[in-house]
């Protein structure tokens, strides 16, 4: 799943203050040392030499998001910030969010950032345990990844940078939730990409502070002992499926590796070496800025050493429920299309609490298909095939009366007459009267 290692892209000289930085998950015996280098580069992030970031919330990152409400901030000597109240978040407006959607495909074009939004918004809502009824203890897209207790998540090194990227269209568009913010850029990255159209709703609540992150561990590691169980551990947990699990592995087909950030890959190949973004990295697929069926073909062949195959990976066509579908996800572009739109819709929701319940749609023209309108017109007018079982139908009940196709039905003379007479008689009474 994408959870594992994706980066984000942005050419020189961005890169510099910005560097898409995203760690495939991490093997327990590395998740120490990206743990310390991710601290290392949060703490560079809030040096005095960085560009000033405003601070509305107990992280340090971005600006609060509550509408028409403040907050009291303490300073401490660290030049950080504590909060003193948190106030009840407000549903995202629609309106700002279409215009969000708009910004992020703009800074798309020129930062490449694609793989990384997307692991930004799995990553918040991966966390998700379905065995935990209340919220936000059950974790899920709740906006909880913008605090810094949980950026320094071994899993989650280098996604300060998506933070970074996304500032300051959450600056722009205040009635924007973080959970909703996190999930738009995810789905939109897959669109721009080539992807398929995300079904996606939106008015998720955010979670106010901290203090309600959930615990480290619950998204996957790269290279387990057992590939196989753990990826079903952890996704079962979220209550996926096999089909769901392969179709979201797919997502590798965007991103590469660094093995200074996440310990798997090369620090270089001929399909990284000149970017787009800072060169270096490993990829799963060729073009890593598309999102096609590449990753599960190549995967499949595993001829090319340039791109990169991890224990999870590999099990995709080595456990025979995983095979299933990673066989018809290779052979197939338009079902894999298909069942990851659906399989990303439903990651988005997970652990979400929506206001309105219901959530919302942005879109235009709506993904789910709206009953077909009565026109009384369209039945009432024109002239209408009847099927050949029902001609059959008409043509047994008329020849039961006797009845044929070159023979009228036969008349009862007998019955007519007797009519005539009552009518007859009933004109005669009326009149007499």
């Amino acid at each position: 799943m994408l959870f594992f290692s994706l980066h984000s892209l942005l050419p020189p000289p961005a890169m510099a203050s910005v560097t898409g930085s995203a760690s495939r998950l991490l093997p327990s015996a590395t998740i120490a040392a990206t743990s310390a280098s991710t601290t290392t580069r949060l703490s560079l992030s809030f040096s005095s030499s960085s560009p000033p970031l405003k601070c509305l919330r107990s992280s340090p990152l971005l600006p609060h998001i509550f509408r028409y409400q403040k907050k009291s901030l303490v300073g401490t000597s660290s030049g950080r910030f504590i909060t003193l109240a948190s106030p009840k978040c407000a549903a995202s407006d629609p309106d700002q969010l279409k215009s969000a959607r708009e910004d992020i495909k703009e800074m798309l074009k020129t930062t490449f950032c694609h793989p990384i939004l997307v692991r930004l918004g799995w990553h918040d809502a991966g966390t998700y345990n379905e065995s935990i009824e209340d919220w936000p203890q059950r974790g899920g897209a709740n906006g909880s990844l913008r605090f810094e207790v949980e950026l320094k998540h071994g899993a989650n090194a280098g996604l300060v940078n998506a933070l970074k990227l996304l500032q300051p269209i959450k600056e722009k568009y205040a009635g924007v939730t973080y959970a909703d913010l996190f999930q738009l850029a995810s789905a939109i990255a897959i669109e721009e990409a080539g992807g398929p159209k995300i079904p996606m709703k939106y008015g998720r609540v955010d979670v106010s502070g901290p203090e309600q992150c959930p615990e480290e561990g619950r998204l996957p590691d790269a290279g387990p002992p057992s590939p196989s169980s753990h990826l079903r551990d952890v996704f079962y947990r979220m209550g996926l499926n096999d089909k769901e699990i392969v179709a979201l592995s797919g997502a590798h087909t965007l991103g590469r590796s660094r093995p200074e950030r996440s310990g798997w890959g090369k620090p270089e190949t001929k399909y990284t070496k000149d970017g787009p973004g800072t060169p270096g990295g490993q990829s799963w697929t060729v073009q890593w800025l598309k999102f096609d069926n590449s990753y599960f073909k190549d995967i499949k062949e595993r001829r090319d050493e340039d791109l990169l195959v991890l224990p999870t990976d590999a099990v995709l066509f080595e456990d025979s429920s995983f095979k299933e579908y990673a066989e018809k996800y290779a052979t197939n572009q338009d079902v894999f299309l298909r069942d990851y739109a659906e399989a990303h819709a439903k990651l988005s929701n997970l652990g979400a609490k929506f206001d309105p319940p219901e959530g919302f749609s942005i879109d235009n023209n709506p993904t789910q298909s709206q009953p077909e309108k009565f026109v009384a017109a369209k039945y009432s007018t024109g002239k209408r095939e009847l099927s050949d079982a029902m001609k059959q139908k008409i043509q047994a009940e008329y020849e039961g009366l006797g009845g044929s196709p070159d023979k009228p039905l036969p008349t009862n003379y007998f019955l007519n007459i007797m009519i005539l007479i009552g009518v007859l008689a009933l004109l005669t009474s009326l009149l007499g009267n």
